[in-house]
């Protein structure tokens, strides 16, 4: 029956956008466990403006300063990641993709000299602006709702793209919501042709 089957498909997203990202969470957890005991991934955070250093555009957003700082984007990277992913993990995984390409240069580009930036804060915030104007440039009224609920619970985390603490990376938290953002034009639905029926 289609009623059926939707479940089914309904079930099969949920459990597979749950999946990967408690899956991921996980890594990073294990990750920061390994780098705390042996000190041995320190280096692949992102220093600026230095060619050698692109190679860790994408490391940079698994590895964390300690574990309060793992600790503080774990939960939202759960969230905004599990929300997300339900749209599909294909697209999931180009969104994120792009938000670590677009976040890591723009660090990469005009972080402070002499810093070493690591974390997943910027993909926690790509995911928020993808998020957030999704719906819209979709024009999917569910999209939209989702965005207006992640406005209500992490609206308020926007102000961290602004150079408030010396010791945030703002760059990372605002070059991410940019990713997140042109993420959501790249990877927007395609339109059904005027008139087309859904059986």
């Amino acid at each position: 029956m289609p009623d059926s089957s939707i479940d089914r498909t309904a079930v099969r997203r949920i459990k597979a956008a749950a999946g990967l990202m408690l899956g991921w969470v996980a890594l990073l957890w294990v990750l920061e466990a390994v780098d705390t005991a042996t000190g041995a991934l320190g280096t692949y955070g992102l220093s600026p403006r230095e060619t050698g250093e692109l190679r860790d555009v994408i490391p940079m957003a698994f590895l964390h300063h300690g574990f309060d700082h793992l600790a503080s984007n774990a939960v939202p990277l759960l969230v905004l990641g599990f929300l997300a992913a339900l749209g599909g993990i294909g697209r999931f995984l180009r969104v994120v993709l792009t938000i670590m390409v677009v976040g890591g240069l723009g660090v990469w580009l005009t972080a402070a000299d002499n810093s070493v930036t690591a974390g997943a804060s910027g993909v926690v915030f790509g995911l928020l602006g993808y998020l957030l104007v999704r719906g819209f440039v979709n024009r999917s009224a569910v999209d939209i709702v989702v965005g207006l609920l992640v406005l209500v619970m992490y609206g308020s985390a926007l102000w961290g793209v602004l150079p408030t603490n010396p010791s945030v990376s703002w760059q990372g938290h605002l070059f991410g919501l940019v990713g997140g953002v042109l993420a959501a034009f790249m990877f927007r639905r395609p339109k059904r042709p005027a008139g087309a029926l859904i059986s």
